[in-house]
């Protein structure tokens, strides 16, 4: 069985945030969605709860932070294309979120941008020639 990732975030909307992660492209797996919670699904094996305040405390003791004020950390979604990165940062856009609280990066073989959802979580999405890629670091 592959690994699987399972990215918790806080929301203070639920329903809000739901529509956003539907619009840039996750699913809702039902079966472990309610009202304080929802499972949302990127691939077979990445998948993003969206935990209300309340239930997101039940897992820790610990502040939740206010993630537009600090970063906590950063989230890379992988793309097929330059083309693709751009779609989902316009699309997020388009669904309230924030663009590029960090510069576009454009290495030639590598490109990305990032965007903040509803609640100020960074989310870096970028693409990258892996053979390119190689090559350019063999050369350094």
């Amino acid at each position: 069985m592959p690994q699987l990732v399972f990215i918790n975030l806080p929301v203070t909307d639920l329903p809000r945030a739901i529509r956003f992660y539907e619009a840039i492209g996750a699913t809702v797996n039902p079966q472990f969605t309610d009202d304080t919670a929802a499972c949302m699904v990127f691939s077979e094996t990445i998948f993003v709860m969206l935990l209300t305040h309340a239930k997101f405390r039940q897992f820790t003791t610990k502040p939740i932070a206010d993630a537009r004020a600090a970063t906590g950390m950063l989230i890379c979604l992988s793309r097929e294309s330059r083309e693709a990165v751009d779609a989902i940062t316009q699309v997020a856009v388009a669904a309230g979120g924030a663009p590029d609280p960090s510069p576009v990066q454009d290495h030639g073989f590598m490109y990305g941008r990032s965007f903040e959802d509803l609640d100020g979580h960074v989310f870096e999405v970028m693409w990258m020639d892996v053979e390119a890629a190689q090559a350019a670091w063999a050369k350094s």
